[in-house]
């Protein structure tokens, strides 16, 4: 610690700087790590240096990623901003959550130094193969914007004063995969209006689609932070048309399957194809490793920020 007489959460949040270089128009890069599912964090943390050793500016924290049981993210954030010294933005769902927690974490995580929050609706507990578990849902994604929005103001969302106003840096998700798009949008707009700062997407595997999105978002007047999820192999392809809301285009999987056992390095290549079409026309790239690929996720930061 540079001061023994500061607070963790104050050296973290003196070493702030993602809202700043989007302020500043860099391209940003993040990667996304997911906490671990039991009590030793440590692998996620090496994980994360390894990015940071890359170059990435940001570490993106899941929380309970396809609603599969994970260590609170606010807690593996706060963990890896005090032990990694890398800046996070922590993916927070109201599946949940009601009002009252959602406020008493919101404030303990600013507390604590974090400040940029994803604001999301969650996977349904049953897709993470809970049947016995109820989803809470009592605030929408666009619900859980305006709470942060409000203690931005100082006030909570009853209307009741706080003390001195809120920094939250607030994300908010868009999919860029929506066919028709109209809908998509509407939905965009009712995220700005309630208070987003930025927006981070699905994850996409195809220029062209990317495109038109971002050409009919630009009106939001709102960073657009791109997902990009390397590809291993076929079979890696198929399982990832079982998720929810995933979508590859057919030419994503004839590619994949032609290139055999070769699948790693051609996943790397629509990645690094992603990434370059992202550059000009989006604010950053967001990368997600899957199936262990933390190196190859590695070399795409680094070329990235190169």
């Amino acid at each position: 610690m540079d001061d023994p007489r500061m607070l963790p959460s104050q050296v973290v949040t003196a070493a702030l700087a993602f809202r700043e270089k989007l302020a500043a128009g860099h391209f940003v890069v993040g990667v996304e790590i997911d906490p671990p599912h039991g009590l030793d964090p440590r692998r996620g943390l090496r994980m994360a240096a390894l990015m940071k050793e890359a170059g990435a500016d940001v570490i993106h924290v899941g929380d309970n990623p396809t609603a599969r049981v994970r260590m609170s993210p606010w807690a593996f954030s706060l963990l890896l901003q005090r032990e990694v010294g890398i800046e996070t933005v922590m993916h927070y769902t109201t599946r949940d959550r009601n009002a009252m927690a959602i406020h008493s974490d919101m404030v303990g995580a600013h507390a604590l130094g974090l400040r940029n929050v994803l604001c999301l609706r969650g996977d349904p507990p049953e897709v993470g193969g809970y049947r016995d578990v109820i989803g809470v849902w009592d605030v929408s994604a666009v619900g859980l914007i305006r709470i942060l929005s409000l203690l931005n103001e100082g006030i909570d969302w009853t209307g009741r004063p706080i003390g001195r106003p809120a920094s939250f840096f607030i994300g908010a998700a868009c999919n860029p995969n929506a066919d028709p798009l109209g809908p998509e949008l509407r939905l965009m707009r009712r995220k700005v209006e309630a208070g987003a700062h930025f927006f981070v997407t699905q994850n996409v595997f195809e220029p062209e689609r990317l495109s038109q999105f971002l050409g009919k978002a630009k009106a939001f007047g709102r960073p657009i932070i791109v997902g990009i999820l390397p590809l291993n192999s076929l079979e890696h392809v198929e399982r990832l048309r079982q998720i929810p809301g995933m979508w590859l285009p057919e030419k994503v999987w004839e590619r994949m399957r032609r290139a055999g056992p070769e699948g790693r390095l051609e996943g790397k290549a629509i990645a690094r194809e992603m990434i370059e079409a992202c550059r000009g026309q989006a604010a950053g790239v967001y990368l997600v490793p899957t199936q262990g690929n933390y190196d190859l996720v590695a070399e795409l930061v680094a070329e990235a920020k190169g």
